[in-house]
């Protein structure tokens, strides 16, 4: 299958990442490969289709298109979706899910347009199969197909990915409310750790105090030892009729070859101050291949010292949830019969019209950047918040702030250089406010 129109999925503002990382792979450029709205378009053959599956970072799936047409009502989504050969793609015999999404359509029932599609392709299948109709499997399915209406058009994609690509295949522990992979990779790009357009990473080492799980730190090591992505799962193209065994097969050799071998000293440091989560990234490295290419930790985010001469703190903070602090440190910040954020947790969500952070969220990261200044002094903080007032109430003042979705909060990524010296305000007195910067 060549020439073939591939859609990549990826989070809002992540877009001109996730083309870099695909010309790397690729070498796609010009109108191959174009930059849409939370995706990428490529033209690409099936090679380089399951070649991005394995590999790719920021992308949330790799779909085919298949049919791009105008509708008005239900019954041209049904004439849409009954022209399309997908007889090519699989047989009777394997069950299918359809996803459907809209923006701006002028269709009332989302469940009945998907119905619709459903219909058509089962009959399609029935017409040519002596009544054969391929089953319906909403849990797991073999087959998924893609459906979006905008105001004026269907696009029907096949799903070459099957599980989204933020799973991996090696985070097994994980916490409450997990950092996607994706989104991890996205922060390592944004803030220059890591290349995507040469895949080269930074010289420098890289922290992340409140490591949770290990996602963060995990995803960084992987990309510094040259791993591919996916190469611990299993992808949908497997289940469909253009898939070639030892075509996959020779692209998975490839990539083992590309593996680089650790370096006596890990430049990768993650602590937590739940030793239970230590334990779940600790697995979740052993699993990834990077157990020996990563240094974890247990600690309060407040108390821990540097684990290197200058570097990067990368981090994903508590925030949405208020969770006592498990170390000398919160304890003494929350005080007697409070309970305090947690120095060391992965996203949890926050409620529409409160403050992300709280009272006593925003005493602990005062409390962090008072500490940052003391002790990471030449380091560059790198924090992913949905408080875009962070800066002020650290009493920092940010370099740079990049926009970014974590599902379906608004988040900003804020750069911090870290030097010893005073705060913008006095313990005790109301900080300078930030002043304002443009996304």
């Amino acid at each position: 299958m060549h020439n073939m129109q591939l859609f990549l999925p990826c989070a809002a503002g992540v877009e001109d990442l996730l083309a870099q990382e695909v010309h790397r792979l690729t070498g796609l450029a010009g109108e191959s490969l174009l930059v849409a709205r939370a995706g990428v378009s490529v033209r690409a053959d099936w090679t380089q289709a399951m070649k991005l599956n394995l590999h790719l970072r920021l992308a949330q799936r790799v779909l085919v298109l298949l049919s791009h047409t105008p509708y008005r009502g239900e019954d041209d989504l049904y004439r849409a979706a009954a022209d399309v050969p997908w007889e090519t793609w699989f047989t009777p015999r394997q069950s299918f899910k359809i996803e459907t999404t809209s923006q701006a359509s002028p269709l009332k029932s989302l469940n009945f347009a998907t119905l619709r599609i459903k219909d058509a392709i089962a009959d399609r299948f029935r017409d040519r199969a002596g009544g054969v109709r391929p089953d319906i499997e909403t849990q797991r399915p073999d087959v998924r197909v893609f459906a979006h209406l905008d105001a004026e058009h269907l696009s029907l994609y096949i799903d070459t990915s099957g599980e989204p690509l933020f799973k991996r295949g090696w985070r097994v522990d994980k916490g409450d409310a997990p950092l996607k992979e994706t989104l991890a990779a996205a922060m390592l790009a944004a803030s220059g750790w890591w290349n995507p357009e040469t895949g080269a990473v930074s010289d420098q080492p890289l922290y992340d105090p409140c490591c949770g799980s290990g996602t963060i730190v995990i995803e960084a090591a992987q990309i510094a030892a040259g791993m591919a992505a996916g190469a611990q799962r299993r992808f949908g193209f497997e289940k469909l009729l253009a898939f070639r065994a030892a075509d996959w097969a020779a692209l998975r050799e490839q990539a083992a070859a590309m593996v680089r071998p650790a370096s006596a000293a890990p430049s990768v440091f993650g602590s937590d101050v739940s030793h239970r989560m230590v334990d779940f990234a600790e697995r979740n490295a052993e699993r990834a291949g990077v157990a020996d290419r990563v240094s974890l930790r247990g600690g309060d985010a407040l108390q821990r010292m540097p684990p290197a001469e200058g570097g990067v703190i990368l981090l994903n903070p508590p925030y949405g949830e208020r969770i006592e602090v498990g170390g000398v440190a919160g304890a003494g910040a929350a005080g007697p019969g409070r309970r305090g954020p947690r120095a060391g947790r992965e996203t949890a969500q926050v409620e529409p019209g409160t403050d992300p952070l709280g009272a006593d969220g925003a005493d602990f990261f005062a409390r962090l950047a008072a500490h940052w200044k003391k002790s990471f002094a030449g380091w560059t903080a790198w924090v992913l918040t949905p408080d875009m007032k962070l800066p002020s109430r650290m009493r920092l003042k940010e370099s740079r702030r990049v926009p970014m979705w974590n599902g379906p909060i608004e988040c900003r990524l804020f750069k911090f250089q870290l030097q010893a010296g005073s705060f913008r305000g006095q313990a005790g007195t109301a900080p300078t406010p930030a002043a304002p910067a443009a996304d």
